[in-house]
């Protein structure tokens, strides 16, 4: 219980306590579409939905669980991580063995970071990894600092568009999740992307007719990827979005 009150407090630290604050320069609206843990349908059917809309999306992944499945979907392997980076979708890091930020101190994070790096590495060597999301979207402001001299952005799970000055460590993101987003829901959120000229982030797990707790039906990617052409918003990976808005 003390532990999981510290992590707690921890997160919310970093939610609300900045690192640093970096103001957007994005001349348009933005989106991206992120997949965590590597479901294979993710790999398979989101990819390929991406693709068919001329988007690409970022994948972050934990190098110790390619390969290993769950109860809830079947594991992609490390074919398909190449395949993703062969076909133009960025490869992001996890901790390499889905541990929280906020379990580890500095020394186990450098070491995480640098096993994920070395099994990408071992991949391809032109695999650049720039950018981290939060393993179950727990934060730690302690660990935001060390996070900051290793990638680009790190993005958390708590909602919203971020828009103006943003905190980089701790970038929001919206669900890409059948039981807690609509259609009607994701366009509110794009509505938002374009009143603040914002940077809107999905994020999700795997994309199935019949989706996990924590996916979503190919038909909502579809009407999000559909939406964001519309209105002639460029969906771009996290890196790309991120050398937009230094612009």
């Amino acid at each position: 219980m003390l532990s999981e009150a510290r992590a707690k407090v921890g997160h919310r630290l970093a939610m609300h306590l900045h690192v640093d604050r970096f103001r957007l320069r994005n001349r348009t609206p933005m989106v991206s579409f992120t997949f965590d843990d590597l479901p294979k349908s993710a790999v398979t059917t989101g990819a390929e939905l991406l693709e068919a809309h001329g988007a690409r999306g970022t994948f972050y992944v934990s190098g110790g669980l390619v390969g290993v499945g769950t109860p809830d979907w079947a594991a992609g392997e490390a074919e398909d991580v190449l395949a993703l980076h062969r076909r133009g979708h960025e490869i992001g890091c996890h901790t390499f063995s889905h541990q929280r930020a906020c379990d580890l101190d500095e020394v186990a994070m450098r070491q995480e970071i640098a096993r994920n790096r070395d099994y990408f590495d071992a991949l391809d060597p032109s695999m650049r990894i720039e950018t981290f999301a939060y393993p179950f979207g727990y934060g730690s402001f302690a660990r935001k600092y060390q996070l900051r001299g290793e990638f680009e952005t790190c993005r958390s799970i708590v909602p919203g568009v971020n828009a103006g000055s943003v905190d980089l460590q701790f970038l929001r993101a919206m669900p890409m999740i059948d039981r807690e987003m609509d259609r009607n829901r994701i366009d509110r959120a794009f509505d938002e992307a374009e009143t603040s000229n914002g940077w809107l982030i999905f994020y999700g797990h795997d994309v199935s007719d019949r989706p996990s707790p924590y996916g979503c039906s190919p038909a909502l990617l579809a009407h999000a990827l559909e939406a964001a052409g519309k209105r002639k918003i460029p969906a771009l990976t996290m890196a790309e979005a991120m050398r937009c808005a230094r612009a």
